[in-house]
């Protein structure tokens, strides 16, 4: 299989994981203090991926420099497009209760939460692709956290959504959309950056992880936190252990 297309397929694998994430929260009444607690487990999977897989090997590729300015850079931006996007209807976008605006209090929250689900799966999609070329194949560990932190992040998104009115039309066809845009995304990483030199490979990496780190604090982090305070810290260790296993196995 040619690399662009591997790449393609395990960026659409990952954002696949939405889909049954979506699936589960709209069909099955998950209680909050459950989804909160995959929320939570999701949350350290994530961190101990963008630790391992993307911050640590960018240092290692290009140096502290442009790792540095590549996970300062992600995190502004993700911070500043996020704000904006919040205006909008979008700020409880991961939410499983009755945080999130129906269409009629805010008209504009349908498209802002959509544009907010897309910029939150678009970092971590493109590095799948970009690791075939960083790392000379798939990283199975960035795979493996995408796809484990995708699954809460559609049933707590789906569950607020169906609680907020939306269809069930809306709400499948968002996160398709994103399974499909996380496929092209990771092509496209592949795609525009094979043959880049070290610095800037680092770069993209670091970026993809501060703006990732930025997304777990503000977008699912509150949500494991409201229903699990008590124990969400034990369950986001669980998943940084857990996600640390894969990488130091594999």
């Amino acid at each position: 299989m040619p690399e662009w297309l591997a790449a393609g397929t395990a960026g659409l694998l990952g954002g696949s994981a939405l889909l049954l994430g979506s699936a589960i929260g709209w069909y099955v009444r998950v209680p909050l203090a459950v989804v909160a607690a995959v929320m939570a487990f999701g949350s350290g999977v994530l961190i101990s991926a963008l630790t391992f897989e993307l911050v640590e090997k960018a240092e290692e590729l290009g140096g502290l420099f442009p790792t540095a300015l590549g996970f300062l850079a992600g995190s502004v931006i993700y911070v500043g497009l996020n704000m904006f996007l919040a205006r909008y209807g979008a700020r409880h976008r991961k939410r499983s209760g009755s945080q999130q605006p129906s269409q009629d209090e805010q008209p504009t929250s349908g498209g802002a939460i959509a544009l907010g689900a897309l910029l939150d799966g678009i970092p971590e999609s493109m590095v799948l692709g970009v690791g075939f070329i960083a790392g000379g194949g798939l990283s199975l560990p960035m795979l493996a956290a995408v796809f484990i932190s995708n699954v809460p992040e559609g049933l707590s998104s789906s569950a607020g959504w169906k609680h907020a009115g939306r269809s069930r039309g809306y709400v499948f066809g968002i996160w398709g959309a994103i399974a499909i845009a996380s496929g092209v995304a990771a092509t496209a990483g592949y795609a525009l950056l094979d043959g880049a030199n070290p610095g800037t490979l680092a770069f993209v990496n670091a970026l993809a992880g501060g703006a990732i780190l930025a997304m777990i604090t503000d977008t699912m982090i509150p949500e494991a936190f409201e229903t699990a305070a008590m124990y969400s810290g034990l369950l986001a260790t669980l998943g940084f252990l857990t996600a640390f296993s894969i990488h130091s196995i594999s």
